[in-house]
């Protein structure tokens, strides 16, 4: 008989079907047992319940050891959704407090969620009150599958400084993919200083590991407790803020849209940052955070925007200092350089008015009486020398270099979240708008005393005014002054000097000495302090004009910096000038004199606020 030789083929092929069957199988088996670990977590949630045990949040006290913020104990109702068995939902109900609707809704947002999964915790309701937590650990026995999470919430002691402490939310799916710390539920800085120091206030979570039984009921710590990892606390943090001088400022500034800066300038350390309108913190926090969010959104005075870091203002006569800087390191003025002053500088068809004062004159008494013409005529001198600098566009450049070492047109690196960059144009900006070549000092004459396009920060203002006091150099502004075994960011600490040479701003603090004593600033007088500033009334297009005041004192020996800026609020002396002296005052004495209580009352009882054209309904 023959031999079948398509047989013998077969044989094979079916043999070859086998063996790659059998290597499928083994591949698979493997990948289970030992590659894919996904059977062995559902495993082991079966068998494991892993709870996070949050740590308690960092403290945050004041310069002088008072306590800000602190934490109190809050409770949400967690569930396990595959772990639920059918349960009495109205007692459920009855404890908590909620209707059967509102519990329908819950659960209908729980599932809906983004991250859902019936194996794990999911989170039900939120911020138990102590009574309500009270009755349901009592019946927490009749509802399976259920359980308590232990969380915490802030609590505040005084009602001032929301702007810088900011509050702590619930995370989104951003800050999960952003920082892998963070899971579904938990919570997260938001805005101030509980956002910028997030990572040192949060603390380590800790786990506890619960065993179940073959029902999914929990049996008790496994291996005795002794594979749980207790939770690390957050760190605490003391504030450079003095919290008797930022009440006192923002008392100051109710009823006034605008901001009080202060700074030490040896330090940098922010003694005060008020916005004003402000807000109570606590509205923000537990249950109402969403409707206290809500209503400050929808404010019209926008309370949630820090006018401190993000306002961009024209810093109108705040600017000069600045200027005499520059006009003097480019050797286009020295202290004896005297020009006119007509009621205003008058250039071809040109005009920039100013008030009545000696004329002609020089850098100082140009300081004392915050002439305009004397800082106009100055910028030209520079801008138009084609000798020196070849161009206007060049020259620009030089000018606003110096002033970009001095603080202005980018972000100074304060420790908060927010910070506005202001706007100090460049050559570039004006051969845009203007035609490279089609431009000269005239043209943009406004930014000479710090109006057309130049807008600054309070922050930056009061940072200028640092500046002069440390006689040429400051130290990046920052509110916290200490973290908790730990040291400070080295980029908080570095002192940066400015490309103006530092003999020449002893010239300009004279000449802010002189405005005080006999000058635009003579409110500003205290009969034992030695005080320095500089008036600002910054005009603008949409309303009545804008308050600003710079001063810092002692003279000699400089303590505090402010700037105070008054929206709306008409001469610089009117309130930035009483405004930033009582600030000052209060902080070098701890009281305001009998005879400056007048000034005080009235800036407590004033209102500007009328005069923004906001229409609160």
């Amino acid at each position: 008989m023959r031999k079948d030789y398509r047989l013998e083929k077969r044989k094979y092929a079916i043999g070859g079907f086998i063996v790659i069957i059998a290597l499928i199988y083994l591949v698979r088996l493997y990948n289970l047992q030992l590659g894919d670990d996904k059977y062995k977590i559902y495993a082991d949630n079966n068998a494991f319940l892993n709870k996070t045990i949050y740590p308690s949040r960092g403290l945050i006290y004041d310069r002088n050891g008072e306590l800000i913020v602190f934490n109190q104990p809050a409770y949400d109702v967690m569930m396990i959704p595959r772990d639920v068995q059918q349960f009495d939902t109205i007692d459920f109900c009855h404890t908590l407090n909620i209707t059967h609707e509102q519990l329908k809704k819950r659960f209908a947002d729980m599932r809906n969620a983004a991250g859902y999964s019936s194996y794990t915790p999911q989170k039900l309701i939120t911020h138990l009150s102590a009574q309500d937590y009270g009755r349901l650990q009592e019946k927490l026995y009749r509802f399976p599958g259920f359980f308590i999470q232990k969380r915490i919430l802030r609590q505040y002691n005084h009602k001032t400084a929301a702007n810088v402490l900011g509050n702590i939310r619930e995370v989104s799916p951003a800050d999960i993919d952003r920082d892998p710390y963070y899971q579904r539920g938990d919570y997260c800085g938001d805005l101030g200083i509980e956002k910028s120091y997030d990572e040192y206030l949060r603390g380590v979570k800790g786990v506890e590991i619960l065993i179940r039984d073959a029902h999914g009921r929990i049996q008790g710590r496994y291996d005795g407790g002794s594979r749980d990892v207790a939770p690390v606390s957050g760190r605490n943090l003391k504030l450079s803020i003095d919290l008797d001088l930022q009440q006192y400022a923002e008392s100051l500034m109710v009823n006034k849209i605008g901001a009080v800066v202060a700074i030490e300038p040896a330090t940098g350390e922010i003694l005060a940052l008020v916005s004003s309108p402000t807000y109570d913190p606590e509205m923000l926090v537990g249950r109402q955070r969403g409707e206290g969010y809500r209503k400050l959104v929808n404010d019209p005075y926008k309370p949630l925007f820090d006018r401190a870091l993000m306002g961009a203002y024209p810093p109108g006569s705040t600017f000069k200092p600045s200027q005499g800087l520059i006009l003097l390191e480019e050797n286009i003025i020295n202290l004896q350089t005297m020009y006119p002053c007509y009621h205003g500088f008058i250039s071809g068809g040109l005009r920039v008015g100013c008030h009545g004062h000696g004329s002609p004159i020089n850098l100082k008494p140009a300081l004392q009486t915050s002439c305009n013409a004397y800082f106009c005529w100055g910028f030209k001198a520079m801008v138009d020398k084609r000798s020196k600098y070849g161009s206007s566009a060049n020259a620009f450049e030089v000018w606003k270099n110096h002033l970009v070492s001095l603080g202005y047109g980018y972000k100074l690196g304060v420790d908060l979240p927010g910070e506005s960059r202001g706007f100090i144009p460049n050559a570039k900006f004006y051969d845009k708008v203007y035609g490279s070549g089609h431009w000269s000092a005239n043209t943009i004459i406004s930014v000479a005393i710090g109006q057309g396009e130049i807008l600054a920060t309070p922050l930056q203002i009061a940072n200028l005014c640092a500046t002069i006091a440390n006689r040429g150099w400051f130290i990046t502004p920052h509110v916290v002054k200490e973290i908790q075994d730990t040291v400070m960011p080295a980029e908080l600490l570095q002192k940066r000097v400015p490309t103006i040479s530092q003999h020449y701003f002893e010239d300009v603090a004279e000449g802010m000495r002189m405005a005080v004593t006999g000058g635009t600033c003579r409110m500003a007088a205290l009969p034992d302090i030695e005080v320095c500033g500089k008036t600002g009334t910054a005009q603008n297009p949409h309303g009545k004009d804008h308050s600003a005041f710079i001063g810092f004192a002692p003279y000699h020996d400089p303590k505090i910096a402010v700037c105070a800026y008054v929206e709306n609020a008409g001469f610089g002396a009117t309130f930035g000038v009483p405004v930033g002296s009582l600030v000052i005052e209060r902080y070098l004495k701890g009281k305001i004199s009998p005879e400056r209580k007048y000034l005080e009352q009235r800036m407590l009882e004033s209102n500007t606020i009328i005069y923004s054209g906001v229409k609160k309904h």
